[in-house]
């Protein structure tokens, strides 16, 4: 099965009516995924056959007259990685607080592999990974900076006191697939910083391209799927899903005491009530006494 990510940032007139075309296009092909639609542009993920997404693909160019190819970042999974096929209308396609940030109007200078390697090699530069807190635990760059956001709304204010500080130093900039650096790039040009780059498809596109002794990823990458993360080779890592939290866990939160399967983990043991522990525990077995009826089990929200 081909999973691709992709995204756009252009102007969408009528975000709600691409949405309702999108998605029953994607089912007629009998794609899962999710899509995020704003007035910004689109975001997601797909899943199926490499025919089916190429189709769909071919039709998002054609419905915006696209001429150049869409920047998508193909991976390949053993299991579908989506449940549903869920297409969504957003505020942003992005959440970073800021829908008037437009990087379809300007961003930052897009850079391939290698030249990244010599950015992020040059001690004058300053090199951010614009993801979350979580996931950059399971892997980044050496040298990238980790701005503590548990969200990226949170980013705003961590550019805000680094732009206070100087905005002399050139800036690397990068994320999973290219989306959430090219809009953090921009708000780096609004507060005033003059040379500022982002990894061209993300990590997942420099996972692609680079060759292995060139290869300066370390970790693996999360992905927001059921495969949790991805290795240097783009294969499902090793790494599963807290589905209390939805944090990533290595060996060492699954050995752990506080890990219970659906329950908790040492990461959010701590943040949970003994009320809602009870109610994950009660939906656990409930899931358990569905999977020995063969019956599949969705449980309320928690």
């Amino acid at each position: 099965m081909k999973v691709v990510s992709l995204y756009r940032f252009l102007d969408i007139e009528k975000p709600g009516l691409f949405a309702d075309e999108l998605k029953a296009l994607c089912d007629a092909h009998e794609l899962l995924g999710t899509m995020l639609v704003a007035s910004e542009g689109f975001n997601g993920s797909l899943a199926g056959s490499e025919k089916s997404v190429r189709s769909v693909i071919n039709w998002i160019r054609e419905h915006f007259v696209i001429a150049d190819e869409l920047d998508a970042r193909w991976t390949e999974a053993d299991e579908a990685p989506f449940r549903k096929m869920r297409v969504k209308v957003k505020k942003e396609i992005v959440t970073l607080g800021r829908p008037d940030i437009l990087p379809h109007e300007k961003t930052g200078v897009h850079v391939d592999a290698v030249r990244w390697n010599e950015l992020i090699a040059n001690p004058d530069v300053l090199v951010i990974d614009t993801r979350n807190h979580y996931e950059i635990e399971v892997g980044t760059f050496p040298g990238a900076l980790d701005p503590g956001n548990d969200s990226f709304r949170e980013f705003p204010k961590y550019a805000e006191e680094l732009a206070a500080e100087s905005t002399d130093r050139p800036l690397a900039m990068f994320c999973t697939g290219g989306i959430r650096c090219e809009k953090a790039t921009a708000l780096m040009l609004e507060l005033g910083f003059d040379e500022v780059y982002h990894l061209q498809g993300g990590i997942l596109n420099y996972l692609t391209e680079v060759d292995e002794q060139d290869n300066r990823w370390q970790g693996e990458c999360f992905v927001f799927d059921t495969r949790v993360a991805v290795d240097r080779d783009l294969a499902e890592g090793g790494y599963v899903q807290c589905h209390a939290c939805r944090r990533p866990l290595g060996a060492e939160e699954l050995a752990s005491s506080d890990y219970r399967e659906g329950v908790s983990c040492p990461l959010c043991i701590d943040e949970s009530d003994d009320d809602r522990r009870a109610r994950l525990e009660e939906r656990r077995r409930q899931v358990a006494l569905a999977a020995q009826r063969g019956e599949s089990h969705i449980g309320p929200k928690t």
